[in-house]
């Protein structure tokens, strides 16, 4: 949907989530989910490192490294165990084939009448849904 004149935001720009390692971090979001590097810049000493999905380049993740006790603290829980984020897929049987291979833990594999969906969590225990729309 555009954007109109009056509307005061364009978009989601970034999630931040919150990591240790934020190399480890791109890793399993490249590497596993097939994530793509959207912005990868260090200025005064802080990284900037955003990835997303392909072909979504306007959103994506701002993989944040924790700097304080408390951000380490909330690493892997800053939803409160609540999902992260839902990604959509056209093929979830290839996604969970795709995580198993990996050693990815997948649970609450589900088909509803609307949609096929399953949560897995990345290697901070994170919770994150795939969902596969069915139908029109």
């Amino acid at each position: 949907m555009a954007s109109r004149s009056d509307d005061l935001f364009s978009g989601v720009g970034r999630l931040v989530v919150l990591v240790a390692d934020p190399d480890a971090a791109l890793a399993f979001y490249r590497d596993v989910l097939g994530f793509t590097v959207l912005h990868d810049r260090t200025a005064g000493g802080y990284r900037y490192l955003h990835i997303g999905v392909p072909g979504q380049d306007g959103t994506g993740l701002w993989l944040m490294p924790a700097t304080s006790d408390r951000e380490r603290d909330l690493i892997g829980r800053q939803c409160g165990g609540q999902p992260l984020l839902v990604l959509y897929t056209a093929d979830l049987d290839r996604v969970g084939v795709r995580l198993r291979e990996h050693g990815v833990r997948v649970w609450n594999e589900r088909d509803d009448a609307d949609s096929r969906s399953l949560h897995f969590a990345d290697l901070y225990g994170n919770v994150i849904v795939v969902a596969q729309l069915l139908g029109g």
